[in-house]
């Protein structure tokens, strides 16, 4: 039977798998209270580094090897590397549970969780994360979308060792103004840059999927934020939409990837939804 998150009083048990920057956010705000979510375990490479800091919490949660998440908790939030992402939520999904994840890159390489999910009752959510507009290009998508392109500005610290960068002997590191690094699709943009472009990703899944989702990447040595911009076609609307994220502690991610995920939490058992 799979996981209901806005029906029923019951609360929900929460497991986070992954301490890093967004993790750990992710902890702070369900200890602090989320209306219908209780924390009950966590899972991370090194347990003994965050051991301290968790039980300083209302609550400490398990902390648990990913196999045993599943056995432990109703909903599974993914803040790993993309790696990780099957072994963590393929239990879930057996079980008909739900799968929050943000290595959205990484499912394009797995569509067996899909599919498992769907056998199952299951559910993958991917939150909105860095990104603005999701909303829009799924209520396009609903019509006819005839191009959805994502223009990302990042700086250089962000995007030093991505794959695509080491294969092709790019050398980012000493330049003195903004260059194009990638010009492509999501899926490929996924590969290449596969720390950097869940957004890219959730953008693609929300609208022509990845195959047709263009992308540009450009290190920018002025930069200290985040930038993408996404411009859309559709028989309903054009529009464009820019957003400059501040970076967390990972300069790869932005702040607000967490926060997203703790609005969706909240919004499951809100007196008012806003948005789809």
């Amino acid at each position: 039977m799979g996981t209901v998150l806005d029906s029923g009083r019951a609360e929900l048990r929460v497991a986070v798998a992954g301490l890093g920057s967004i993790g750990i956010k992710v902890v702070q705000a369900l200890d602090e209270g989320i209306d219908g979510f209780v924390l009950a375990a966590v899972s991370a490479l090194n347990p003994e580094k965050h051991r301290g800091w968790l039980a300083g919490l209302g609550k400490a949660p398990a902390v648990l090897p990913i196999e045993a998440l599943a056995d432990a908790a109703d909903i599974v939030i993914e803040c790993a590397p993309g790696n990780l992402l099957g072994p963590i939520v393929a239990p879930f999904l057996a079980k008909g549970k739900t799968a929050i994840i943000l290595s959205a890159g990484a499912l394009l390489e797995q569509d067996e969780l899909v599919q498992l999910a769907k056998q199952n009752g299951g559910q993958i959510v991917v939150p909105t994360g860095a990104l603005i507009g999701l909303d829009a290009v799924t209520a396009a998508a609903q019509g006819k979308l005839h191009s959805v392109r994502m223009i990302t500005r990042k700086p250089v610290k962000g995007l030093l060792g991505a794959p695509y960068l080491v294969e092709n002997n790019i050398n980012i590191e000493a330049i003195t103004q903004p260059i194009r690094i990638f010009e492509g699709t999501a899926r490929e943009a996924a590969k290449g840059f596969p720390a950097n472009l869940n957004v890219a990703v959730a953008l693609s899944l929300a609208g022509l999927g990845p195959d047709r989702t263009r992308l540009e990447i450009w290190a920018d040595p002025a930069l200290t934020r985040n930038v993408h911009r996404i411009e859309v076609e559709s028989d309903s609307a054009r529009f464009s939409m820019s957003i400059e994220n501040i970076p967390s502690e990972n300069p790869r991610t932005g702040l607000i990837t967490a926060l997203s995920v703790v609005a969706y939490l909240r919004k499951q058992r809100s007196a008012l939804r806003v948005g789809t």
